[in-house]
């Protein structure tokens, strides 16, 4: 893969905060799901996407995989089953309901992990968080996305993530709108068809 080919998005970034965005690499997941981490490619294409990674350290990762198919199955294994737990954990709480200790113990599991890669790098301005290896270990990209997750659920912003509200989607976000009132995960998608459908409700009814 060229840096050129990732100049046309493959993954949709709705979320507002990272680990929002991954929980949404399923389309469709209230109505007919459809995998999008179907191979550890696919994450790795998500992850430069993301701008977790750099397309250096992207290509990096993807030659180490092919030397060891194992260790990438795995590692896409695991970050789908985060996934999954970084999902129902936020949908749980959009709906104020207490998440399951299963999923919160994976993500504690993921935390863990990803903490030990943390180190301090001094800037002109100050100190930034990078990552020890994310150059050379199959799970980097999963490090930023627990700590995305960890920060939004101890921070205000929980309150302010939202599932949406369309029938088949079930993507979640974080509502930043200035009136907290949003309702899709993307107005020009879920939200379009939505009025969409209104529209031709209305009409057919007036008819």
């Amino acid at each position: 893969m060229s840096e050129t080919e990732l100049q046309t998005p493959v993954f949709e970034f709705t979320g507002n905060r990272l680990c929002l965005d991954f929980a949404n690499t399923v389309n469709n997941r209230t109505g007919n799901p459809r995998e999008l981490l179907n191979s550890y490619d696919d994450l790795l294409t998500w992850s430069q996407e993301a701008h977790i990674l750099t397309w250096q350290e992207g290509e990096a990762l993807r030659e180490k995989a092919r030397q060891q198919p194992g260790a990438a199955a795995e590692a896409l294994t695991r970050a789908v089953a985060l996934r999954e737990a970084v999902y129902a954990i936020f949908v749980a709480r959009a709906h104020e309901v207490t998440p399951v200790s299963n999923d919160v113990d994976r993500l504690n599991t993921e935390l863990t992990r990803a903490n030990t890669q943390m180190y301090l790098v001094p800037g002109q301005e100050g100190f930034a968080w990078d990552w020890a290896g994310k150059k050379k270990e199959l799970d980097a990209m999963l490090w930023p996305v627990v700590r995305s997750a960890a920060d939004v659920l101890t921070s205000e912003e929980l309150q302010d993530v939202r599932v949406c509200a369309s029938d088949d989607c079930g993507w979640v976000f974080l509502d930043t709108s200035k009136n907290h009132s949003r309702r899709w995960c993307d107005m020009k998608g879920c939200g379009n068809r939505a009025k969409a459908r209104k529209h031709y409700s209305q009409k057919k009814q007036a008819s």
